[in-house]
């Protein structure tokens, strides 16, 4: 009898616990920017997901371009209720250095709410930029806020790669002023095996067919460039897991790819 009810319990316990979560990298993609040689390529590159975080890149072309952004500490705007406060410090004053430092939603919303719908959609169709879909949730008209958090827009780890070339290579459609300053605001510093290296992380649901989101099945990103003489390489890593992770599935990706082929001198 005792035997039974420890075997029951174990069976219960076992239909109670959750299975371990699971890290799949979906695609690390590496690109010599000029000669356009692929280092690097595993998995799935031509899988697309939201383009979360990492739209930053693109919006702070946007922002410089426009005039909007005018340098790296200006403009300074203040939070308000009502804004997206996921973090407590994105309720703090925010210019564009912290913007990207902290990822702070609210202040990319109020970039494109400031360019518009139209100037927005032309920007983002003129990078040629993933599906260039700023539509936003069906039906609901927020492109604005809400295209490339877990929404409409979306794009590939090659296409990522692509863009990032295309910028290094000032091939974008907007000044080259506005692609230093940009540029500037990525610096994530010089690592000890020589690369200097420029990124943004990200992360987001996963999507259904309908474009509604799958809780607790994110995307992690790791976009950017890496420059060491006179080489630049453009890369992206695109994770996928199947449970919420504890750590922020962008973080891990940036440190795994980082760690791979961004401290050795022979890695790439």
């Amino acid at each position: 009898m005792k035997l039974t009810n420890l075997l029951s319990g174990f069976l219960i316990m076992l239909a109670v616990t959750p299975a371990k979560a699971e890290t799949t990298t979906v695609c690390t993609l590496i690109s010599d920017v000029q000669t356009h040689e692929v280092l690097v390529q595993e998995g799935d590159c031509k899988r697309r997901a939201t383009a979360a975080s990492t739209f930053k890149i693109a919006i702070s072309l946007m922002g410089f371009d426009s005039g909007i952004l005018r340098d790296a500490h200006h403009p300074v705007w203040s939070f308000k209720e009502g804004y997206p406060d996921w973090r407590k410090i994105w309720r703090n004053d925010t210019d564009p250095q912290n913007w990207i430092r902290h990822s702070v939603v609210w202040y990319s919303q109020q970039i494109n709410t400031r360019l518009g719908a139209e100037k927005f959609r032309a920007y983002v169709q003129s990078f040629e930029y993933g599906n260039a879909d700023v539509s936003g949730d069906a039906g609901l008209q927020n492109g604005l806020t809400r295209a490339w958090l877990s929404s409409s827009l979306q794009i590939s780890p090659a296409e990522q790669v692509d863009f990032i070339s295309r910028m290094i290579r000032r091939e974008l459609p907007v000044s080259t002023e506005a692609t230093e300053k940009a540029i500037e605001l990525f610096d994530m510093g010089l690592r000890s095996d020589g690369w200097h290296v420029f990124g943004k992380t990200g992360a987001g649901l996963s999507q259904n067919p309908d474009g509604s989101t799958i809780k607790g099945q994110p995307f992690g990103w790791f976009v950017g460039w890496a420059k060491r003489g006179d080489r630049t390489v453009a890369f992206a890593r695109l994770t996928h897991d199947s449970q919420r992770p504890t750590v922020s599935p962008g973080f891990a990706a940036r440190d795994a790819i980082l760690k791979e082929y961004f401290s050795r001198k022979d890695a790439l």
